[in-house]
């Protein structure tokens, strides 16, 4: 069996760490389809309070394999096939950035070194993301005379505007994760002798909230990415009387008349 992803479950917390220190994690089809299989069945997990991906040996993941993608222009990869089909295959893999950003729980990134291509793309389909500050970003994808893949061109344009995504991706501009932060692509950029610590403090934190309650929030605030207002309070109405039924709001709701911190079991 391929260790090329770690996965792990502890108080909650699921870590999904990519493990190919020596290619700086850079993705292979195991790989998709082992996140392919993985992130539903997270998503599904009562247990599960919070998702982390991150990468093994200071980096986060450099996207695809570029040295796979050279033995295939030079002919010595795998056979060529049908355009449709090699279409719908990166289709399929690139659901992976929807499962991310779509399962009902949060998402963190957690960058200890360079995100690039499509590792940029994962990183960016997380609900948060935090990084050393030195850790290097970039789309990169121009550099290779590729268009990008994985949805970054989405969330890039989501979280900066056009214009900065344009020249993010025509320039392939390569920014420090502190300077990512102050762009908004990065919620928080720490030192590299603090980022565990921060990182632990991070995950600790959203793994302790209402589960079922921020699974809610987040999809109130994907509907608000490309849905009306009258849409985004239909649903938002559909949640909320949802929520109502939780455990984890009649606890809190009793905490609150007792003057008591409210603990929250995911449920």
């Amino acid at each position: 069996m391929s260790e090329d992803i770690i996965e792990t479950l502890e108080n909650g917390v699921a870590t999904l760490t990519f493990n190919r220190p020596e290619a700086r994690n850079a993705m292979t089809a195991y790989m998709f389809d082992y996140l392919l299989e993985a992130l539903p069945r997270l998503g599904a997990n009562p247990d599960v309070r919070v998702v982390v991906i991150t990468g093994a040996g200071g980096a986060f993941c450099a996207g695809g394999d570029v040295k796979s993608f050279a033995a295939r222009a030079e002919g010595s990869g795998p056979a060529s096939y049908e355009f449709n089909q090699r279409v719908d295959d990166l289709r399929n893999r690139m659901r992976v950035a929807e499962f991310i950003h779509e399962i009902p729980k949060p998402t963190i990134a957690a960058i200890p070194g360079p995100a690039a291509g499509a590792g940029l793309s994962i990183a960016l389909a997380c609900d948060m993301r935090i990084a050393v500050e030195t850790a290097k970003i970039t789309t990169a994808f121009g550099n290779i005379a590729l268009s990008g893949d994985f949805g970054g061109s989405y969330f890039l344009t989501k979280l900066v505007g056009t214009a900065k995504a344009r020249e993010l991706y025509f320039m392939s501009s390569v920014l420090t994760a502190k300077e990512a932060a102050a762009e908004g692509i990065i919620n928080k950029a720490v030192s590299e002798e603090d980022y565990e610590a921060e990182v632990q403090k991070m995950v600790s934190t959203v793994a302790a909230r209402p589960t079922i309650a921020i699974g809610f929030m987040k999809k109130n605030l994907n509907k608000a990415l490309y849905e009306g207002l009258k849409d985004v309070l239909d649903w938002e109405a559909v949640h909320m009387i949802t929520n109502f039924e939780t455990e984890d709001h009649k606890g809190a709701a009793k905490a609150f008349v007792k003057k008591e911190k409210p603990v929250f079991s995911g449920r």
